[in-house]
């Protein structure tokens, strides 16, 4: 039976071995112990299989600007799923439990740069569609996508989105 929570403190090691097998290498890793430590307000879950932490997503502050107007939403990044645990569904779980809290607590939007076969599924589209581009330079149109949780806020709401300096520092 697979569960999925909310990050604890004692989850901390588990989590960066999740990131690093995931992604065979630390940079994801480093990136999540950078933005828990800079930022108290991010989401991060877990799905708990048998008492084992096998997958990990977490949600940071993201900003889109333009013109006068800033608004404050959320940066899907990264997810992690253990190698022997993927294409089960956990990933899928942890990102339709991530996106149901982010809607409950009024968060805007949610952008992601990722697998534009996977994310989609979710409601998100190309954020060019929504007037949004990425602050960096050559990402693909299609890997750069957002999720519109509240579209009255963001009737409008053009320019550049930005995820934290700490994913920025590690691109």
């Amino acid at each position: 039976m697979m569960s999925i929570r909310r990050e604890r403190p004692e989850d901390v090691a588990a989590i960066r071995t999740v990131n690093e097998a995931a992604f065979g290498q630390s940079t994801e890793a480093d990136i999540v112990d950078a933005l828990r430590d800079a930022c108290p307000d991010l989401l991060s879950l877990v799905a708990v299989s048998a008492d084992v932490i096998v997958g990990q997503i977490l949600f940071s502050p993201a900003t889109v600007e333009g013109g006068s107007q800033t608004r404050h939403g959320a940066g899907l990044a990264p997810m992690a799923v253990m190698p022997e645990f993927q294409r089960q569904g956990i990933g899928s779980k942890l990102v339709e439990a991530g996106l149901e809290i982010l809607r409950e607590q009024g968060c805007p939007f949610v952008i992601v740069l990722g697998h534009p076969e996977f994310y989609p599924r979710f409601g998100f589209v190309p954020a060019s569609r929504h007037g949004l581009r990425c602050q960096w330079e050559g990402v693909p149109d299609e890997a750069f996508m957002v999720f519109v949780l509240d579209e009255l806020s963001m009737a409008g709401v053009t320019g550049v989105a930005h995820y934290r300096e700490e994913i920025d520092a590690a691109m």
